[in-house]
């Protein structure tokens, strides 16, 4: 349309300051969402690459059939994510749900995967002499948080703000065992508390990022942050009850 002078007027979007610092934020969405799949993706090659992805230059030990089942499951749940990451930032919405369905299946075995890992390796450090059953509560706390956070994605899914925050929530809540392998004496050096402490980092520096992007805090990384970290004490306490290794021994007896 055009006005008596013949010259078509600009559109109300483009006069909106609003609507141009929506745009911005979205790109820096796509933006932020990439790095955030490809940093954690990196973090776990890295803590375990001597074991697992560059295990033929380091010569560790060979893995059973299970360990090998974890890596492959884990290492595509991790590419999986790279992969949504990059179809939501090309707008390739219909492959990212296509995809999302083998997702949800591939997270129920990671839940799977990673249950029989924790008790298998637990009954052999049974066998050899050295459990730690009140550790074996803080890795399967991790597990339920995870799938808890996944779950909540799923439902969640049509509520893409929602979505892929949490999404990325889950990948940072299984981060743990990728950031307590890479063989640096800095993380070593504190322990558990060490690791819970960069772990929780990561996920405050990622809302950080996102609030600054919206000039909000964004719900999704509020009540999915403090799952993450108020998990962390509690499966603490819970390992360090009587009640547990009670549980505990019946697993992995």
């Amino acid at each position: 349309m055009t006005d008596a002078s013949g010259i078509a007027p600009p559109s109300t979007a483009a006069l909106d300051p609003g609507t141009h610092r929506a745009g911005d934020a979205r790109a820096r969405d796509r933006w932020f969402f990439t790095i955030a799949a490809i940093a954690v993706s990196a973090i776990v090659f890295a803590g375990f690459a001597r074991t697992y992805y560059l295990k033929a230059w380091f010569h560790t030990p060979a893995l059973p059939w299970l360990l090998h089942l974890h890596g492959a499951v884990m290492t595509s749940w991790f590419l999986l994510f790279v992969v949504q990451a990059r179809l939501i930032a090309t707008h390739r919405i219909k492959m990212h749900r296509r995809l999302g369905v083998a997702g949800a299946m591939l997270a129920a075995l990671v839940v799977v995967v990673v249950t029989a890992v924790i008790i298998e390796t637990q009954r052999l450090a049974v066998r050899l002499g050295h459990p730690h059953l009140p550790g074996m509560a803080f890795q399967l706390g991790i597990v339920l948080v995870f799938a808890t956070l996944v779950t909540a994605a799923i439902v969640l899914r049509r509520r893409s703000d929602v979505h892929k925050r949490v999404m990325l929530l889950a990948c940072l809540s299984i981060l743990s065992p990728g950031i307590v392998r890479i063989p640096l004496h800095a993380i070593h050096a504190g322990g558990l508390f060490s690791l819970i402490g960069i772990l929780d980092a990561c996920i405050i520096i990622c809302a950080i990022i996102d609030a600054l992007n919206h000039r909000r805090l964004h719900p999704a990384f509020v009540w999915g942050g403090l799952l993450i970290i108020l998990s962390q004490p509690l499966s603490m306490l819970l390992g360090a009850s009587s009640a547990w290794m009670r549980v505990a021994r019946m697993l992995v007896s």
